[in-house]
């Protein structure tokens, strides 16, 4: 086993350095066309109100890269469902949170956020679909439940649904553009859970959220399903040691991410500049997001902020503040997580090695 300072020395690296590319610029180009055509339809309707809805909706094509085209139609049909769901009940969450205190409303869409984090990644880790986890599920309906009602639940549920449909098509597609890899033609092998496995992954992703999300909503700033997000990040990863990596990743790709962020806020931009910033933005965060996941959220932070500012304008600089500190609330509690389920399995295994002498 490599020492300490080594497996620090190599944690360093891979922060530093990118991985091998595949043919990255086919579903990259793939998923922001996906994005580019509806974002499109709102700037010509003038309603880029409901740039959210689209957004998410679009988030399908992110799933089942370089799978078989069976496959990936299979899967990423389960995953726009999954989103389309999930836009539709934060659009109802809003249209709630009209009739409810704010605290009140903010504790709901908080609750159900966590509910929903734990749902998604066992729904996610059961049909084995990838990415795995559930940042896109619990962004899907705590964003869309944080702004004002936009639409009728009805209208997310069409405009989430059709973009999501669009993405399952774009998807079928890529196969003929060359989006495989050498071993895309192999069918994996089926994995299987059980019981106990599934409902441990709820667990966590449901628990992770719900005290990222308390603490969020405590520190009295105006995001907390950002501490959300930021608490179930680390845990998608394969394995505890790589999971603390990729929360040292979150809050340092983030932090630079508002920096980007902060200077393309910094000019004056009509809405159908800042659509083409999002096109590009979300081409290259996919680029690079399976090489160095540190380096992609450069764009991918920019990406989800200038999104929701789309849709639902907020002040600049106390946003992008409360993105850094929420975000570091939530890797800490995803942390320690993390750190928490290695000192239980190791008090389990010296327990069990006890019974056995």
């Amino acid at each position: 086993m490599p020492s300490a300072p080594a497996r620090i020395q190599s944690a360093a690296q891979r922060m530093v350095s990118l991985a091998p590319g595949r043919v990255d610029h086919i579903p990259a180009f793939r998923i922001a066309i996906g994005l580019a055509i509806p974002m499109a339809v709102l700037l010509l309707t003038d309603r880029v109100d409901w740039a959210m809805y689209v957004g998410f909706g679009a988030f399908t094509g992110i799933y089942s890269k370089y799978e078989p085209t069976r496959l990936r139609f299979r899967r990423q049909s389960l995953a726009g469902a999954m989103l389309t769901i999930c836009v539709t009940l934060g659009a109802a969450l809003a249209q709630l949170g009209e009739s409810m205190s704010p605290l009140a409303e903010s504790w709901l869409a908080l609750l159900v956020g966590a509910v929903i984090a734990g749902f998604s990644a066992t729904f996610v880790l059961a049909r084995g679909l990838k990415p795995g986890g559930a940042i896109f599920p619990l962004f899907a309906v705590a964003a869309v439940a944080a702004a004002p009602p936009a639409a009728p639940v009805w209208v997310a549920f069409l405009i989430a649904g059709s973009c999501a449909s669009l993405c399952v098509g774009l998807g079928l597609l890529g196969h003929w553009a060359g989006e495989r890899h050498p071993g895309a033609e192999a069918r994996p092998a089926r994995e299987t859970w059980t019981r106990a496995q599934l409902g441990a992954e709820f667990s966590r992703f449901a628990l992770a959220a719900a005290i990222a999300g308390v603490l969020g909503l405590a520190s009295g700033l105006p995001f907390p399903y950002w501490a959300q997000i930021a608490a179930i990040a680390p845990l998608a990863a394969p394995g505890r040691a790589l999971q603390i990596e990729r929360g040292l990743h979150r809050v340092i790709g983030t932090t630079l991410g508002v920096v980007t962020t902060a200077f393309l806020l910094s000019f004056p931009a009509e809405p159908w500049q800042l659509v083409v910033w999002v096109v590009v933005l979300q081409f290259i965060a996919e680029l690079y997001v399976m090489r160095n996941y540190a380096f992609a959220l450069l764009f991918i932070t920019p990406l989800a902020l200038l999104m929701v500012q789309l849709a639902h304008p907020q002040p600049v600089g106390p946003t992008l503040e409360a993105r850094v500190v929420e975000t570091a609330i939530g890797v800490v509690v995803g942390i320690a997580m993390v750190v928490t389920a290695v000192l239980w399995d190791r008090r389990s295994t010296r327990r069990a090695a006890g019974v056995e002498g």
